[in-house]
């Protein structure tokens, strides 16, 4: 196992926190939710270019497998109250592209609301991607 995919960061334990509340939507019959962070997506990206890491991973947070599909859109991020009641509000880096740049306007409007709105190009399902796991649909606000 590669421990470059496996240090500690912030962005893999934002990635640890994403696959849990996957885990219950998924469980719930929800879609999955939409990764909208690039920071934290680059940090996934990473983790599945080694399979067992990323397996064992998926498995310690999500308590299964997840797989990273392709699901683009933008909309309203409805699984963010989930994270807050679980884990407060969501850290700054939720809001930070893959060069570490944080989107002050984003994280300004949700701040001030409490909502999120944002694009993003995937998100988890279970297994293989293939079981029938609804991802997000593509919505535009």
């Amino acid at each position: 196992m590669s421990t470059a995919t496996t240090e500690p960061s912030t962005e893999l334990d934002e990635l640890g926190k994403f696959f849990t509340i996957a885990a219950r939507r998924i469980d719930a019959g929800q879609t999955a939710p939409e990764m909208f962070s690039a920071a934290i997506d680059s940090a996934w990206h990473q983790l599945v270019g080694d399979p067992v890491a990323h397996d064992a991973f998926a498995l310690r947070h999500a308590g299964r497998k997840l797989a990273h599909v392709e699901s683009s859109g933008n909309g309203h991020i409805a699984w963010v109250s989930a994270y807050e009641e679980a884990y407060g509000p969501l850290p700054e880096i939720w809001f930070t592209d893959a060069n570490g740049t944080v989107n002050t306007e984003a994280l300004a409007h949700y701040r001030d609301t409490g909502e999120v709105y944002a694009e993003w190009d995937c998100s988890p399902a279970g297994g293989d991607g293939d079981d029938g796991v609804v991802a997000p649909e593509k919505t535009t606000r």
